[in-house]
């Protein structure tokens, strides 16, 4: 359909449409609604995820940020405010929403080029805002596999390592936060050299992927590499210990220090 014919099914000038589609301007759910009968769509569930969207135009915490930081960070803040489930693989850096300030503090204070001291506490402090989203009255699911790489990286030093470990046990014990350890010994897995966070919608078509680069964030969603990513995370699992003996693996871990 041309955007002609879109604008005239709608009832507007032209140049709404492409304002629209490129998310230079606002859309209500009834519009959202009636674009997708005017083309077709006939996923019902999908249609209504998109205007949920849509009535929720209320600016985040986030905001707060902007200017201060990258949009690719406020990016990922709303990302998993989102979302209905976060499956996350690491293997060196653990994740954002599972640490403390002082390692945080110690992650930014290791970056090229240096950032400056007020840098590094906004970042940290954007980090920590991000934790959040686990308090909330629903707080989305949180499925974790880290490799026994990320936990033994003493960013800050051992006393500092210790308080993530115990962090990290701590958190574990919610019943949305589910950790998962690989360690050496499981050997190669796919997708060991690389940071996933897999960011569930409410239907799949809406699902996203975030991978972490030194540039910033990269975001996918297309449903081939979704699938890809899915796949991934699943054989991930299928070598990380059990939750339970994750939680063991992690207290002897803390204990050495």
């Amino acid at each position: 359909m041309t955007t002609e014919q879109a604008a005239a099914l709608l009832g507007v000038p032209r140049t709404n449409v492409p304002n629209m589609e490129s998310g230079r301007s606002g859309i209500s759910p009834e519009r959202v609604r009636t674009l997708a009968s005017n083309y077709g769509c006939t996923d019902r569930a999908l249609v209504e995820a998109l205007a949920t969207m849509a009535a929720g135009r209320e600016k985040g915490w986030w905001e707060a940020y902007r200017g201060q930081l990258r949009d690719g960070f406020l990016d990922i803040a709303e990302l998993e405010w989102r979302a209905t489930r976060l499956r996350i693989a690491v293997t060196v850096h653990l994740p954002g929403l599972l640490q403390t300030g002082e390692h945080a503090r110690a992650v930014f204070e290791a970056v090229i080029p240096r950032l400056s001291p007020n840098d590094v506490d906004v970042r940290v402090a954007h980090r920590i805002d991000r934790q959040q989203v686990l308090d909330r009255p629903s707080p989305p699911a949180l499925d974790v596999i880290l490799h026994e790489a990320a936990l033994r990286m003493e960013f800050g030093g051992p006393a500092v390592a210790r308080r993530q470990l115990e962090h990290l046990l701590h958190m574990s014990e919610r019943e949305t936060v589910i950790l998962r350890v690989i360690p050496f010994k499981a050997g190669g897995f796919p997708g060991a050299g690389q940071s996933v966070v897999y960011a569930e919608a409410p239907v799949p078509r809406l699902d996203t992927v975030e991978l972490d680069s030194t540039h910033g964030p990269e975001f996918i969603d297309s449903e081939t590499q979704l699938g890809k990513y899915r796949a991934q995370l699943d054989a991930a699992q299928a070598v990380a210990l059990t939750p339970a003996a994750t939680y063991d693996f992690i207290n002897a871990l803390a204990d050495d220090l």
